[in-house]
């Protein structure tokens, strides 16, 4: 083997190893100015200037401010820590234990997302292909969800009179960000006393306070 074949792989990794700082410091830099001086008057021009690279390379790897803003949202809680939260909610068996994590994971999920809360309002406002984006975020959520109650409903866990169409939609709603963003963001409330207040809220409305497993120790 030749000694140009043996620094190939040695090279490649370290090109995308350079590929990774260089895409994390391009969205550092936008999500910063993003906050600096509002969404609609940054544009792909400066932060190319900011990150000190080509207009080319932003475009090649994000292809538009809205693929910027979309990458700054689904990175904002890393994709390992997300899975690691829903493996243990499919794991436990007590349903309101379930709702524990369930609220936790929300939590989570908004405390990461909270510094491109305002970004992402804003350009919503401002861009209406974001409601697009919106709306695919949302009817995610709302799909995931769908586990949790079915598993709830097949052990007799709902409360009663609680069909599983209005259960699926009184977790949706209350999970959602709106709910982070008025108690965390504008009323300042800690984001232990979302996650309690949330927890609480769904046992109280979606358990049927007799239902197995249903037990007391929080």
């Amino acid at each position: 083997m030749s000694s140009e074949s043996k620094k190939r792989p040695y090279h490649s990794k370290k090109r995308a190893e350079q590929a990774v700082q260089t895409r994390n410091r391009i969205l550092a830099l936008a999500r910063d100015l993003f906050q600096a001086e509002g969404y609609e008057l940054v544009t792909i021009e400066k932060i190319a200037k900011a990150a000190k690279v080509a207009v080319p390379t932003v475009y090649a790897l994000f292809q538009s401010k809205r693929g910027i803003v979309r990458a700054l949202l689904d990175e904002a809680l890393p994709a390992e820590r997300f899975e690691a939260f829903v493996t243990q909610a499919r794991a436990e068996k007590s349903a309101l234990k379930h709702l524990l994590i369930t609220a936790k994971i929300a939590r989570q999920i908004y405390d990461a997302e909270a510094m491109q809360m305002d970004i992402f309002r804003t350009a919503a406002v401002l861009a209406p292909e974001f409601k697009e984006l919106e709306l695919e975020r949302e009817r995610r959520r709302y799909h995931r969800q769908e586990e949790t109650i079915n598993t709830m409903a097949q052990e007799n866990a709902l409360a009663q009179g609680l069909s599983i169409p209005k259960a699926r939609a009184i977790l949706w709603a209350f999970t959602g960000r709106d709910m982070y963003r008025m108690l965390v963001l504008e009323q300042k409330w800690t984001s232990d006393e979302y996650e309690k207040w949330l927890a609480d809220l769904l046992i109280t409305t979606l358990l049927n306070n007799e239902a197995p497993h249903f037990g007391q120790n929080r």
